[in-house]
C-alpha cells in the first residue's frame, strides 16, 4: 500500500515542501530510503523501527520503500523521522485519517519521544506558503513555528503516542498559541559609562543611524572595545521583517530556544581572530551559516583587525557589497543573507603605541606600515567611517559627571531611521548605507557649495569612486540626524573627516 505524507526541508535559509512517499510491498523484509538522503536521514530507519515498536505498534514485516520527493534535492538532518513513521503506519493500515492538509517535522528518540530540529522558522514559513493547515512539530519548536502566522495551526508533539491519539481523535492536542515577547529584556552596557571620546561616540551614532561600517584606531586602553560593545544599545529597533530574517539564520544554525524563538535585539557577533575562512563565511559538507550571516541585520565586531588572517578578511569584501554570501559545493550551491554593520578596532602598530604622546613606541616606520598593511586597501575602502580613538587624559577619567545615556542617543538614531524608512518605502533600502546608484542620484544631490567642497576633497584625498559614494551616504545620514532635507556643507564636511586621516601610514 502507498501513502504520501507532507514534510519540509531546508536549502540555505529557505524552506521547501518535501513529500515522504511510503510504499509497503511483498518480498523479503527491507527498509530503503531514497531521494538523495544523507547519513542522518538513512539512520532514520533504525530510529523509526525502534520508535514504532516501543510505542506499542507493529512494525510491518515487508519491503518498505520511502522516497523523499523532490528526489533531485539532497536531504539532510533528522527532521524526516516523524513523517516517515506516520507514513509507514498509514501505509500499513494502523493509522486511518486524512493527512493531505497536514505536514510533519521532527526527530525521534528510540522510545518515541519527538525531539526539536534546527531551522523550524524557515520551514514553517514554507509550510504556510504551501497551504498547510496543520503543522505537527516537536513541542520545543512549536513557539518558533507559530511565528510563521498565516492562519496555520501549529500542534506541539511530545511523543508518537500523543500524535497518533490526536490523529485518530482519541485525545486531541491543542494548537500552540502564537508566541509573544515578554518584558524581560536585559539591559546591556550603556554609553553613559564611557568617559570622554565624544567624537568617537558621535561617529558610532552616525554609523548606527545609517547602518555604516566603522573602524576605530587607537592605542591599547583607549576604549575601542568598550565603545564597540555598547553599540547595540543605540542601534535602531528592528522591523518585523528584519527580525524574521535574522531569526531564520539563527534558527538554521540551531541557536534559537523555546523561551526566545525570535530575535528581539540586533545580533552582535564578535569572533576571535583565530577564526577560519569557513567559520567566517560559512560552509561545510552540509553548508551552515558563518559569522557574517549570523550578524545579518546586526553587527559584526572584529577586534584587533590586523590579527585576523588575510584570507579571512578577504571573504568580507563581496558580502559587504552584495549583502549575501554564496557557498558552492559539489552537492549544490546555497546563499545566506549577510547584510551587517562591520565594526573594527585596531592598534596603529604592533606594539600599539604609535603616535602616543608618551613616545613609548619603538616601531620603525617600515614596521608600522607593514602592520597596517595586513588589512588590504580594498577592504578599508569599504569602511565608511574611520575614527581615531586617542588616549584619555587624567581629567577626563577623574571627571565624575555621567556622559549622555544610550537611551538619548538611540532616540535620535530611531528618528533618523524613521526618516529613511519614509524616504525609501517598504521595498527600498533599509538604511542609507544600502542605497544604490538610483537612490544616490535622487536623494544625495549636492548644491554648488557642496560640489566645490567635494571636488577639492576628491583631488586632495585621492578618493575612489566607491569612497565618493560612501561619503555621500554618510553625509545623507548626518543630514537626517540634523533633520535636514538636503545635504549641506557642514554635513559633507563632517562626513569627509571620517575618511582615513594622517594617523594612518600611507
Amino acid at each position: 500500500m502507498l501513502c504520501e505524507v507532507r514534510s519540509l526541508g531546508l536549502t540555505g535559509v529557505a524552506g521547501y515542501e518535501v513529500r515522504a512517499e511510503c510504499d509497503l510491498s511483498g518480498g523479503l523484509p527491507a527498509f530503503d530510503i531514497v531521494g538523495l538522503p544523507d547519513a542522518a536521514v538513512k539512520e532514520a530507519r533504525e530510529r523509526v523501527r525502534s520508535a514504532v515498536k516501543n510505542c506499542g505498534f507493529t512494525f510491518p514485516v515487508s519491503r518498505i520503500t520511502v522516497n523523499l520527493a523532490p528526489a533531485a534535492q539532497r536531504k539532510a538532518g533528522t527532521l524526516y523521522d516523524l513523517p516517515i513513521l506516520v507514513g509507514i503506519l498509514a501505509a500499513g493500515g494502523q493509522l486511518r485519517c486524512d493527512l493531505s492538509r497536514s505536514a510533519f517535522v521532527g526527530e525521534l528518540s528510540l522510545s518515541g519521544e519527538v525531539r526539536p530540529v534546527a531551522g523550524m522558522l524557515p520551514m514553517a514559513l514554507a509550510a504556510a506558503r504551501a497551504g498547510v493547515e496543520a503543522l505537527y512539530v516537536p513541542a520545543e519548536s512549536a513557539a518558533e513555528a507559530t511565528l510563521a502566522g498565516g492562519g496555520m495551526a501549529v500542534y506541539p508533539v511530545e511523543s508518537v503516542t500523543a500524535l497518533i491519539r490526536h490523529l485518530t481523535g482519541e485525545e486531541p492536542l491543542s494548537p500552540a498559541p502564537p508566541w509573544t515577547p515578554g518584558d524581560n529584556l536585559a539591559a546591556g552596557p550603556d554609553f553613559a559609562e564611557v568617559k570622554g571620546q565624544e567624537h568617537v561616540k558621535r561617529a558610532l551614532e552616525i554609523a548606527a543611524a545609517g547602518g555604516h561600517n566603522i573602524c576605530m584606531v587607537g592605542p591599547p586602553g583607549s576604549g575601542k572595545s568598550m565603545l564597540a560593545r555598547r553599540l547595540p544599545s543605540i542601534l535602531p529597533d528592528m522591523t518585523e521583517r528584519e527580525a524574521l530574517e535574522a531569526t531564520e539564520v539563527h534558527s538554521v544554525a540551531g541557536l534559537t530556544t523555546a523561551e526566545e524563538p525570535l530575535l528581539l535585539q540586533r545580533p552582535f557577533r564578535s569572533p576571535h581572530h583565530t577564526i577560519s575562512p569557513m567559520g567566517m563565511a560559512g560552509g561545510g559538507s552540509n553548508p551552515r551559516p558563518g559569522e557574517i550571516s549570523l550578524a545579518h541585520n546586526g553587527v559584526l565586531f572584529l577586534d584587533e583587525l590586523p590579527e585576523f588572517k588575510p584570507e579571512v578578511l578577504e571573504v568580507l569584501r563581496q558580502p559587504l557589497e552584495e549583502g549575501q554570501v554564496t557557498i558552492s559545493r559539489a552537492a549544490g550551491t546555497v546563499s545566506y543573507p549577510a547584510r551587517f554593520m562591520l565594526v573594527c578596532a585596531m592598534n596603529p602598530c604592533k606594539c600599539g603605541w604609535y603616535g602616543h604622546p608618551s613616545g613609548r613606541c619603538r616601531c620603525t616606520e617600515a614596521a608600522v606600515e607593514k602592520y597596517q598593511g595586513r588589512v588590504s586597501g580594498p577592504l578599508m575602502d569599504r569602511i565608511d567611517l574611520h575614527a581615531e580613538v586617542p588616549p584619555l587624559e587624567f581629567h577626563e577619567l577623574s571627571h565624575a559627571a555621567p556622559a549622555e545615556s544610550s537611551a538619548d542617543i538611540r532616540t535620535r538614531v530611531n528618528a533618523a531611521r524613521r526618516i529613511q524608512s519614509a524616504r525609501f518605502g517598504p521595498e527600498g533600502p533599509s538604511c542609507n548605507a544600502h542605497m544604490g546608484q538610483r537612490e544616490l542620484r535622487e536623494f544625495c544631490q549636492l548644491d554648488s557649495a557642496c560640489e566645490a567642497l567635494m571636488k577639492g576633497a576628491f583631488q586632495r584625498m585621492g578618493l575612489t569612486a566607491r569612497g565618493y559614494d560612501r561619503i555621500l551616504r554618510v553625509g545623507r545620514t548626518i543630514a537626517d540626524l540634523d533633520g535636514s532635507d538636503a545635504i549641506q556643507v557642514p554635513h559633507l564636511a563632517e562626513a569627509l573627516q571620517y575618511r582615513p586621516g594622517a594617523y594612518l601610514v600611507k
